[in-house]
């Protein structure tokens, strides 16, 4: 049984017994929702998703672009894998550097 999350993503099809999984436990969601690419995946549970994005720089008038490493947790009904496009959302903090979940996998490797 799938819980709704109160976000429009696509649920996962395993079923999973993780306290800290969005749709089959009882974490729940809120705040920011971010898409990015996992670039580790060494540790228990948990992924490293690297984002990218744009800054303006007001000197040169210009644009620059930037990317951040954020982990995250990967519940093991998703299991995202390094070279994954994923959705990340805000949780409560899990750790001490974790404070997002995996939602969704986006596409596989590219």
């Amino acid at each position: 049984m799938t819980r709704n999350i109160g976000v429009d993503v696509n649920p996962p099809r395993q079923i999973c017994d993780d306290l800290y999984c969005p749709f089959h436990g009882k974490l729940p969601v809120r705040g920011i929702m971010i898409e990015g690419k996992v670039v580790n995946d060494k540790m228990q549970r948990t992924v490293t998703v690297e984002r990218e994005y744009l800054k303006y720089n007001t000197k040169y008038k210009r644009y620059e672009s930037k990317r951040s490493k954020i982990h995250a947790h990967n519940p093991p009904c998703i299991d995202a894998k390094i070279g994954d496009k994923v959705k990340i959302m805000e949780c409560r903090p899990l750790g001490k550097t974790v404070s997002f979940v995996v939602i969704e996998k986006v596409s596989g490797k590219d």
